[in-house]
Formats: C-alpha cells, sequence, structure tokens
C-alpha cells in the first residue's frame, strides 16, 4: 500500500486496484482532553475509538446503499479497524457540511446573541471551509460559486443530499431512542460528476444525546449495537 495522506483521525492508502484504504485511528478531536466533534485538532485518544467508529461507519453506508444514496463505501474489516472506498474528488481543499438539527457547539459561539442551546433548527444546513489555520470558516452558496469550489447547481445537490442522509442517520438513531442534534459530513465527486458521500459517518462527527444527556463515540456505539 502507497501512504497517501495522514489525517487526524484516519490515515489513507492507495490500493493498486484504483481504491484506496482508510486506517482509522484511535485519535479523536477535542481540545484540552476533552472530546468536541467539530474542533480542528486532536485532542485525545480513546482507546477502541477507531475500531468503533468504523463499524458504525460500515452501519450506516450499508444502510444508504440499500437506499441507494451514493456513497464512496466498498467494504470494511472491522478487525484491522479499515474501510475500502472508491476514489473521489473533493471540492477545493475540501469542504465539511453540517446539518444541525439542534443548536450547540459552534453555532452557539457564532449566533449566541439570538439563538437559544438545544432550540429546533430543523435540519439547518451549512458549509464550512476545511482550513484549520482559519478555524473552518462557513461559507456561502454564492461565495462558492464565485470562487469556483462548488457551483450553485452542484451546492443544491449537495444540500439536498445532506438533508437526505441526515435523515436517514436521524431515524436510525431514534430508533434506538437516541436525539440527533448535528451532524458533519463530507463529499467528493465520481470520475463522472456524481456527488456521493466519503469520510465517514460515527460517534466522533455527530452530536447524539440520549434522555437530554450527550452520548460519547464508544458508548453511542454500544447502544447502536443493542439488540
Amino acid at each position: 500500500m502507497n501512504l497517501k495522506y495522514r489525517g487526524k483521525t484516519k490515515d489513507v492508502y492507495a490500493l493498486e486496484n484504483g481504491h484506496f484504504l482508510l486506517k482509522f485511528k484511535d485519535d479523536v478531536t477535542g481540545e484540552d482532553g476533552v472530546f468536541d466533534p467539530g474542533a480542528n485538532t486532536v485532542g485525545l485518544q480513546i482507546e477502541g475509538a477507531g475500531k468503533a467508529g468504523l463499524k458504525l461507519t460500515k452501519y450506516f453506508f450499508e444502510v444508504l446503499r440499500e437506499k441507494e444514496i451514493p456513497t464512496h463505501y466498498v467494504d470494511a474489516h472491522l478487525d484491522d479497524a479499515e474501510m475500502i472506498v472508491k476514489p473521489a474528488t473533493i471540492f477545493g481543499d475540501g469542504l465539511e457540511v453540517i446539518c444541525r438539527y439542534k443548536a450547540t457547539g459552534s453555532f452557539m459561539k457564532r449566533y449566541g446573541k439570538y439563538a437559544k442551546e438545544g432550540q429546533d433548527l430543523d435540519g439547518f444546513v451549512e458549509v464550512t471551509l476545511k482550513d484549520d489555520e482559519r478555524q473552518d470558516p462557513p461559507i456561502s452558496a454564492d461565495a462558492l460559486d464565485l470562487l469556483g469550489i462548488l457551483s450553485l447547481t452542484e451546492y443544491a445537490q449537495l444540500k439536498a443530499l445532506t438533508k437526505q442522509i441526515s435523515d436517514v442517520v436521524k431515524e436510525e438513531l431514534q430508533n434506538k431512542g437516541i436525539e440527533l442534534y448535528d451532524i458533519k459530513l463530507e463529499f467528493g465527486k465520481t470520475e463522472t460528476g456524481e456527488i456521493m458521500l466519503i469520510d465517514e459517518i460515527s460517534g466522533g462527527n455527530m452530536r447524539a444525546y440520549k434522555d437530554g444527556v450527550y452520548i460519547e463515540p464508544l458508548e453511542l456505539e454500544r447502544l447502536m449495537n443493542e439488540v
């Protein structure tokens, strides 16, 4: 395998058949030893977080495949914390797309003058640039189009896919008595230009609550696998 990229929570390797292998790590984002899915830095290590994240990712990606929603997922090897994916072209240097059902996290940091913690947001979608130096600034559809990162047509497709995928995850969590507050997704394009979900769907990129209490990533994986 050819190492292509070392990420915060995953390493990426190129395979001979044109696919890529994602190696999930136990590193999670946060600050000062406190987990935060919206943080731009690795804040701590949680033993087993990599495999737990992959297990949830495999579950959700296979649900999406059944619903014929386009993703880069091919297969997963849970024991090795590895996932095989199709190649994708990212938008610019990468975008993060957040779907918010409740006001919390960075939304409150930016808009706390007008918003209340935990208020309903009805699946509000926002896009941020992947830019650690500038703290992942939010960007509008018009600015994305102006800068040649994403056309207005592609933005509309991206937003619709984000809502569709997030609603699927929300419903799956609700079946376990869990409430989704927000989720962060990433997208890329296939060789033919089709927009598809990439990266992962795990406890590390969402905030989920049960009975009003935040659920840590490993606990979320346990709850989702309870019979």
